[in-house]
């Protein structure tokens, strides 16, 4: 099985303005595979705070394709995934408001938060943003690059599984108490905390 952790970046604060997408693949314990693809927004308009966060301008995706192109790449790689984003709500939103802006059908796959598994595994960090996981594991990377926070994304999930002497990131959350999330053809369920009796 996939697993295959995401992440976008928007060029307003328009959810159906990605403007990239990182995807990075999880198999046998280990990230193998990372892609980035830059994606030309239908209306062009970028924010000038958006362009701050992660770089990216107007010329930077003049020639890029679309955004049902770009995803129909990895339509293939979606097929049973699971799939995992540091912030959930915001990547899956998103990639759902992309979609409706097509009027594509929605893929289906189940889907983990990062952010939400962080919290749960360790308690102790003020913060579970992506630069402070990365402190805290030793990691460098370019944060607000689609490609770079996808890999540290699936390279926490990783952590955290051998934190939890779990066998693999589809483990975690029977051992914290998650429900996944899942997006399918009718629309989605969010991940969720469940409550422990």
């Amino acid at each position: 099985m996939n697993i295959i952790a995401v992440d976008f970046e928007t060029a307003s604060e328009q959810r159906a303005s990605a403007c990239s997408v990182g995807l990075a693949w999880i198999r046998d314990g280990r990230v193998v595979r990372v892609e980035e693809r830059l994606i030309r927004p239908r209306d062009m308009r970028f924010s000038a705070f958006n362009i701050a966060i992660h770089g990216i301008r107007p010329e930077h995706v003049a020639d890029a394709p679309e955004f049902p192109e770009v995803m129909d790449e990895f339509i293939d790689d979606f097929c049973d995934a699971t799939l995992i984003a540091h912030n959930a709500a915001f990547d899956f939103s998103v990639w759902r408001a992309c979609l409706d802006q097509y009027r594509q059908n929605y893929p289906e796959f189940q889907y983990l938060c990062s952010v939400k598994m962080a919290r749960k595994v360790w308690p102790q960090l003020g913060s579970h943003k992506l630069n402070i996981l990365a402190s805290y594991l030793g990691l460098s990377f370019a944060h607000h690059n689609a490609a770079e926070d996808a890999a540290l994304c699936a390279e926490a999930a990783l952590a955290m599984t051998r934190f939890l002497g779990l066998a693999s990131p589809l483990d975690i959350p029977d051992a914290i108490g998650m429900q996944p999330g899942r997006l399918y053809a009718g629309g989605y369920q969010p991940c969720t905390s469940r409550k422990r009796p």
